[in-house]
């Protein structure tokens, strides 16, 4: 006899993320909140155009430490800049530092024909298995702090896919 309800087998798949290890000992929901946001160690945006060697390559590796093709979540501040944000998945691109990185961030709201977006399908960054687009106009440097969890890592495809569009439109050069 069915109760209705879907089997546990259909529902969707949960993101297979691990959460950063906080670096405040006392792992506070309030610090746990300000990741991605305090100075010093905040998500901010940066211009793509003012950034000229930048070295786009493949390279996962899930080891806690955000790498090149890893979804990543941070706390992503609005276009307005006014303290205003919101917790999102962004793809890590590149190294910026030894404790910072370069990402685009990811939405699921869909942008067909818009040419700053790019579609790359689902995957275990969305718990609700909805289509992601990839923004290649905004650039972020995020800090490895900043990071809330790892939530997957991009196949090898579409990242290259990602990677194409990105050295196409800034002419930035792959690594290896």
């Amino acid at each position: 006899m069915g109760s209705g309800r879907a089997s546990r087998s259909s529902a969707p798949r949960r993101p297979d993320a691990r959460l950063r290890p906080s670096p405040d000992a006392s792992g506070s929901a309030a610090s746990e909140e300000a990741r991605g946001r305090q100075h010093g160690t905040a998500t901010v945006r940066i211009d793509p155009d003012g950034i000229r060697d930048l070295r786009v390559g493949y390279a996962p590796d899930r080891d806690g430490a955000p790498d090149a093709g890893e979804v990543v979540w941070t706390w992503v501040p609005y276009e307005e800049n006014d303290g205003r944000g919101k917790d999102r998945p962004v793809l890590v691109i590149g190294r910026e530092s030894p404790d910072r990185v370069f990402a685009v961030r990811m939405t699921s709201k869909a942008h067909d024909g818009d040419r700053d977006y790019l579609s790359i399908g689902s995957g275990d960054w969305d718990s609700q298995g909805r289509e992601s687009w990839v923004d290649v106009e905004q650039l972020y440097s995020v800090h490895e702090r900043g990071l809330r969890r790892e939530a997957a890592a991009l196949d090898r495809g579409r990242y290259d896919r990602v990677a194409l569009a990105l050295r196409r439109r800034y002419g930035w050069s792959s690594e290896g």
